[in-house]
């Protein structure tokens, strides 16, 4: 399978270059990129400018799209929103006009959304028919996934996978709480009552490879495990993984003075359960917390 992969080298696409026998990268500083396998192709794109070059679309089956600006770095300036935004949208509809001029179309998009796309829903169970929320992040998740909707017009399977929390050694969420929980300075955030849709990122990789090869599955698809669990119990059995105490809650008030409207996203609420993985057959390596924690962390 020749693999096109944008958003490679971050930690989700780092991981999923190493499960794809042919890849190819799109990437806003090609002379950089540092190659995981000399076999790889790579080639320049800036997304907001245009569609890629043909060349690198030239025999592909499928197409990763991960690329996106980084939701959790930065305060939430009106800039900083607005980049949130037109990178999702404006990048993903110039990644179709792309396949549109294509001489040769892939079979599938697999064109990366969040859980943000449901909003805070409290203790609601959030399936993928569950209706979008009404915040920022619903709003940028819903025009994303419309942008990449426009690629069925061209006889091109689609598939949202609406990413959770993503747990693993190198990156996402558990790289920037470790530290302070290591020290036993973690705790829950506000009254740790908000639902976590978490996913162990080998999981999420497998179930990127999942979209791809599944031909029943089109349209959105919760990349999340199958228990989620709430702020607290994640708290809690992050410390007793840890052999730390977790003792140090941070107040809402607090963590909004310091992060402004970013808090909200730590602060919603998502039940989010992987309905379609589940019918279409993918078996979870870790469906449960414990686990998961274990095998990233180690107890150490």
């Amino acid at each position: 399978m020749r693999a096109l992969v944008t958003g490679a080298t971050g930690f989700i696409g780092r991981r999923l270059l190493a499960r794809l026998e042919q890849p190819v990268v799109l990437t806003r500083w090609p002379d950089r990129f540092d190659k995981p396998r000399p076999e790889i192709d790579v080639y320049g794109w800036e997304p907001m400018s245009g569609p890629p070059p043909e060349a690198a679309l030239r025999g592909v089956d499928v197409v990763f799209h991960l690329a996106g600006e980084p939701v959790a770095e930065g305060r939430w300036t009106a800039r900083k929103k607005a980049r949130i935004r037109d990178s999702r949208r404006v990048g993903t509809a110039s990644l179709v006009k792309g396949l549109a001029a294509a001489g040769e179309r892939p079979r599938v998009l697999v064109s990366a959304s969040a859980v943000g796309y449901y909003g805070d829903r409290g203790d609601e169970i959030l399936d993928e028919s569950s209706p979008p929320g009404e915040d920022f992040l619903a709003e940028v998740c819903r025009l994303w996934e419309l942008a990449s909707g426009e690629a069925r017009r061209l006889g091109v399977r689609v598939v949202n996978p609406r990413i959770g929390i993503v747990l693993g050694r190198e990156g996402g969420a558990l790289k920037k709480m470790l530290p302070p929980f290591k020290l036993g300075l973690g705790g829950r955030l506000a009254g740790g009552r908000q639902w976590m849709p978490w996913i162990h990122v080998d999981d999420l990789v497998g179930l990127l490879l999942h979209a791809a090869t599944a031909a029943d599955i089109d349209g959105p698809m919760n990349a999340v495990a199958p228990h989620p669990v709430t702020n607290r119990e994640f708290t809690q059995t992050l410390a007793a993984t840890l052999h730390r105490p977790a003792l140090f809650p941070a107040p809402g008030i607090m963590l909004k003075l310091a992060l402004g409207q970013f808090a909200e996203v730590l602060l919603a609420s998502q039940r989010a359960v992987p309905q379609v993985a589940l019918r279409t057959g993918y078996e979870f390596r870790f469906a449960d917390l414990g686990p998961a924690l274990a095998e990233i962390v180690g107890g150490g």
